[in-house]
């Protein structure tokens, strides 16, 4: 049987690589070191040119399968790692057949959730991580996306303003639907809570873990959250006619939550008003900021951001003109010579709007221990200095 190669955008270079041999096979001349969450299957990260490609072995159907799903997730703007490519027809040296392989981009910047456990994770921080899964699943199920193997191994982690964004990496046992059923929907939660405790419990007997974590309270909390969540964004809301205000009200706390209303079902009769959203799309602060700069960012980040803007556009008196001029005068003379302080030996490790984040945080850390508010320029350099080459990297490029 001839190598087959389904791929979004072929490069060559794939050809190259030794799929003649078994993926548990591959030496270090392929194989870049990253850390991998814990997979069924042999999974491999490898540098085809410039790019690092993540490489499962599988059957040709489910390789096939996921690939197609990965792309409508993709084509639904879903947070899910970028499908690039199916292999099949490998057969080994002796012509005996090897597994299909799926190749999906290395998602920069992200780290299995064991890996963000090692890194140094506060007991404090647990609950952003578990929020930050909720967050993934409620988008997945708003979409119609059924999982089917919720769990913190089938997602990656990607620090975003102090917390976490996380991203489908494992599709293999998701369905694409017009809508998740209510018990479908408690099915994956249930799968959730039942795989993140055992995931919890046996970070803690591995050891790649000092802090104490309370399993029953993190999956408690997972629950207490995705309610929480699903039902701030679909529940109907009944008020008197006299209070169309409500309607303004619940859409600014979606978008407090980072989601748009893109349609809203509202019945009125002679004395009550009934509100439903009906579309609700995820990414409200990020489309914003983009629309103002450009940037391309995590929801969260582009939150304290735009926060940042606000405050510039406060401090220079600029609340009469255009937002848009404000927005990228701010981005020339603030965010940009901001990022532009990252040597290169350090640019990896961080991403930017990351990085200009955590600088703010230490502009005022060090405002508080100074007593008057310190430059933030003077901020970035001493973070550069002293507080980035002895912070965990997140870049795999810096890991390797």
């Amino acid at each position: 049987m001839a190598l087959h190669v389904v791929a979004s955008r072929t490069d060559p270079a794939l050809f190259r690589l030794p799929w003649s041999r078994p993926l548990a096979e591959w030496d270090d001349w392929y194989v870049v070191p990253l850390p991998l969450g814990l997979s069924r299957h042999v999974v491999r990260v490898v540098q085809v040119n410039r790019q690092f490609l993540a490489v499962k072995e599988t059957t040709e159907e489910l390789a096939l399968r996921e690939y197609e799903l990965l792309r409508d997730l993709q084509r639904l703007d879903q947070p899910a790692v970028v499908p690039r490519g199916v292999v099949t027809g490998r057969t080994d040296l002796d012509g005996n057949p090897l597994p299909a392989a799926l190749l999906t981009e290395h998602l920069h910047y992200s780290l299995p959730y064991r890996t963000v456990f090692q890194h140094g994770l506060r007991a404090e921080q647990v609950p952003a991580l578990v929020d930050a899964l909720v967050v993934l699943l409620v988008r997945l199920h708003l979409i119609g996306f059924f999982w089917g193997d919720v769990s913190l191994s089938n997602a990656l982690f990607r620090r975003s303003a102090g917390g976490f964004a996380a991203f489908l990496v494992d599709a293999e046992t998701g369905e694409l639907r017009e809508s998740v059923s209510d018990a479908m929907r408690e099915h994956d939660l249930t799968v959730g809570v039942e795989n993140i405790f055992a995931e919890l419990l046996d970070l803690q007997a591995s050891g790649d873990t000092d802090i104490d974590v309370d399993g029953q309270a993190v999956v408690a909390h997972l629950a207490e959250q995705y309610h929480s969540l699903w039902d701030e964004l679909t529940a109907a809301e009944e008020f008197g006619t006299d209070e169309w205000s409500r309607v303004e009200q619940r859409i600014a706390r979606l978008n407090d939550l980072g989601f748009d209303v893109d349609e809203l079902d509202v019945q009125a009769d002679s004395d009550r008003v009934r509100i439903q959203p009906k579309v609700v799309e995820a990414g409200h602060h990020r489309r914003e900021l983009h629309d103002l700069t450009g940037l391309s960012v995590e929801d969260s980040q582009a939150r304290k951001l735009l926060n940042d803007l606000a405050a510039f556009t406060a401090h220079f008196g600029y609340d009469d003109e255009d937002r848009a001029v404000v927005a990228r005068r701010w981005l020339h003379t603030i965010y940009s010579p901001i990022v532009a302080l990252l040597p290169d030996e350090l640019a990896r490790r961080i991403a930017p709007a990351e990085y200009f984040h955590e600088v703010m945080e230490h502009r005022w850390a060090l405002s508080d221990e100074a007593g008057h508010e310190v430059d933030i320029f003077d901020a970035a350099r001493d973070y550069v200095a002293n507080v980035l080459p002895h912070r965990p990297p997140d870049s795999p490029s810096d890991l390797r």
